[in-house]
């Protein structure tokens, strides 16, 4: 608990680099980062997996709010473009604002231009995100950010806005067009969204939370808004990015695999401290434990191999999950996890295992305890690239939860800085994954298989 590795390491990735989506420049500094580290922290068999795919690019993007009648507010808006927007034509577009409360409220509409108010409109969806401690407030409003330029443009929209999948700022219901102590909370939440090949794609993008408290103070007023936009964007850019790993090595199970990983890559408006620089510093740091460990007391080399995996293109695409995948499909994994939630206090044990293997993640959650971590459930979600991996391989997985109270206070915007996390959370999230890890490695029984249906689904 004392050691101070995590923080060092989220520095030396957060500021040192910074933001780094894959296939760019502070990606390629990243994965070069990352194989000195692990390197230099006495860990084995560092190397990397390239990775060819496409990459999207943000060039600029404006918007200016204006009231129909006339010509009132006018309001410069904060927005950022959805990762895989397409972009407007190169002098913009100018349209009236179709309003609606949420994703729902859209899908009501037939999806049919002929008979849909979006039709020659800027959709703007009103999605609010609940603050919770697990996440699923942003599970329940992601949809509309992932799947709302698809309603959208079913429905003869020109394009998608909606109030960012966030909890930053924008407490003030003003519908003025300046409110100094809303206004400094002014940042958009940036995130991948998706298109379907049958329907039209539009441009798509996300406001501030109190931008989207104007246009709602100015929709309940019953104004009319029009909005001018203009968004430019670069698609489908060959790129080269690159899983990083490394490992512990095993003994007498040392073909058998407990995975921890985190994602190396980030979206470009921050540091990328949180998502994820905080996870790639967890479970690095959670593995040099282990190693120095074993390097002084030998005897405790652990039996299965603890492999470290820094996941490439987490944000949009999940490619260095699926190149995992495919490369390491015939290896018995014990245990897949990732720490992809910030640095926030790990508060809860959870897993993915066959029924046979509970008592033993009893085990782990009594050891635990002291630290503040209760057990769970065995339906656990290990994280987004480990989630894949345990679907699409059936391997058995953990989930280490922690508190995302503020989580998406920075999540995917300018915000998410090194100021963001907490030296010693970060201190007890690696005492947790270093304890969950070796304990994995060492079990006498096997947490395969996960059952086809089940708690262990």
């Amino acid at each position: 608990m004392r050691s101070d590795t995590a923080w060092r390491l989220v520095h030396e990735l957060a500021v040192g680099i910074g933001p780094r989506p894959a296939g760019s420049e502070g990606d390629r500094r990243a994965v070069a980062w990352a194989q000195q580290s692990l390197s230099a922290l006495g860990l084995s068999r560092v190397r990397v997996q390239p990775i060819e795919l496409n990459t999207w690019q943000r060039v600029s993007a404006s918007a200016t709010l204006t009231v129909n009648a006339d010509g009132q507010l006018p309001r410069d808006l904060v927005l950022a473009a959805l990762g895989n927007s397409i972009s407007t034509p190169v002098e913009g577009l100018q349209a009236e604002v179709a309003w609606y409360p949420s994703l729902a409220a859209l899908m009501q509409e037939p999806a049919d231009p002929t008979r849909s108010k979006a039709a020659g409109r800027i959709v703007f969806v009103d999605q609010k995100t609940e603050r919770t401690r697990d996440g699923s407030g942003y599970g329940r409003a992601v949809g509309a950010r992932v799947n709302g330029p698809i309603e959208a443009g079913r429905r003869g929209a020109l394009a998608y806005g909606l109030r960012s999948v966030g909890t930053s700022g924008g407490t003030s219901q003003s519908a003025e067009s300046t409110d100094s102590v809303r206004d400094r909370e002014r940042i958009a939440h940036t995130g991948a969204t998706r298109y379907d090949l049958r329907v039209q794609p539009i441009p798509a993008f996300a406001v501030s939370v109190a931008d989207a408290d104007v246009i709602a103070a100015r929709v309940a007023r019953g104004q009319s808004l029009s909005l001018r936009l203009n968004l430019q964007n670069r698609t489908q850019v060959p790129s080269l990015t690159h899983n990083v790993l490394a490992e512990v090595p095993g003994t007498d199970l040392a073909h058998e695999v407990v995975l921890i990983g985190a994602h190396l890559d980030s979206w470009d408006l921050g540091q990328g401290a949180v998502d994820d620089g905080a996870g790639v510093a967890i479970v690095s740091a959670a593995a040099a434990l282990i190693e120095q460990s074993v390097r002084t007391q030998p005897a405790l080399r652990p039996r299965r191999t603890i492999r470290v995996v820094l996941f490439a293109n987490e944000e949009n695409g999940f490619d260095g999950a699926v190149a995992y995948g495919k490369a390491h499909a015939s290896e018995i994994h014990q245990m897949v996890a990732e720490s992809d939630f910030g640095g926030g206090r790990i508060y809860r044990i959870s897993s993915r295992v066959q029924a046979a293997a509970l008592p033993l993640v009893a085990q782990m959650a009594a050891l635990l305890e002291p630290l503040g971590v209760a057990p769970g459930s065995n339906d656990g979600n290990p994280g987004p690239d480990a989630a894949f991996l345990m679907r699409a391989h059936r391997w058995p997985a953990m989930a280490l939860s922690q508190d995302g109270t503020r989580y998406f206070d920075v999540h995917h915007t300018e915000r998410d800085t090194i100021d963001a996390l907490d030296a010693t959370d970060l201190q007890q999230n690696v005492a947790c994954w270093a304890a969950v890890a070796y304990l994995a490695a060492q079990a006498p029984s096997s947490f395969n298989p996960v059952p086809a249906s089940g708690p262990g689904r």
